[in-house]
């Protein structure tokens, strides 16, 4: 697999929607945003004031991410904090037998797939994410209890995303067998899997070390929200 354009994982956001997820993109001078209803990342190009047209989206979603580089923001926005994460990537297909069947998830899974994600990991998900990609799932007696997806899209490279498992749950290998999937899935398309995951996570960075992924970077997402007063 050839690397030589992975300086594109940098600023995922921005070339996500400068790319495969254009039509996903709201667009100001020289910082893209996801909509709302798909997901609350920003990223911008030029390290500079982008403070006004963080104004302006910040009239569209109350509480949004920007992802990259600090933002410059307005004293209407407060910074709630700096999620630091491990940008990993992986170099080629993962062997692997699953034990459990994987579905590929549709439309009439989206309400399952919304209530699983927001139990574990809250405010990400939003009803329109899966529309940016595929979603696998695996059931228990008719309840989907663990998921994995793809969410930022570029022509080069696909984000690994929502790896979550019902608690009720957990230790099953659910979570090794979907990422599997999803990047076996992702090099099946021509695309390289990456992922990210908060630093501090060590059991989910070491099982993605076992499947074979290593560490790129670190990230920072920049966590926005409105202060109360303001008129914004």
């Amino acid at each position: 697999m050839n690397f030589q354009d992975d300086t594109k994982l940098d600023n995922p956001v921005w070339h996500s929607l400068s790319e495969s997820h254009r039509d996903f993109a709201i667009n100001y001078k020289n910082i893209k945003f996801y909509h709302p209803d798909y997901c609350p990342f920003g990223g911008f190009e030029i390290q500079e004031d982008n403070s006004g047209n963080i104004d302006a989206y910040s009239l569209l979603a109350d509480s949004f991410f920007i992802v990259g580089d600090k933002p410059v923001l307005s004293d209407q926005l407060v910074l709630k904090n700096e999620l630091i994460c491990t940008q990993m990537i992986v170099d080629c297909k993962i062997a692997i037998d699953p034990k459990d069947t994987i579905i590929q998830l549709t439309e009439e899974h989206i309400d399952a797939l919304y209530d699983l994600v927001n139990l574990v990991q809250p405010g990400y998900f939003k009803k329109k994410t899966a529309l940016l990609g595929n979603y696998f799932g695996i059931f228990e007696n008719g309840q989907l209890v663990a998921v994995t997806g793809e969410r930022m899209k570029m022509e080069d490279f696909v984000e690994i995303s929502a790896v979550i498992t019902h608690p009720e749950h957990t230790g099953k290998g659910y979570a090794k067998q979907l990422v599997a999937h999803a990047t076996n899935a992702i090099f099946a398309q021509n695309k390289t899997p990456y992922l990210h995951v908060v630093e501090n996570n060590e059991g989910a960075i070491k099982l993605y070390e076992k499947l074979g992924f290593r560490t790129r970077r670190k990230i920072s997402f920049w966590h926005i929200t409105k202060h109360k007063e303001s008129k914004i």
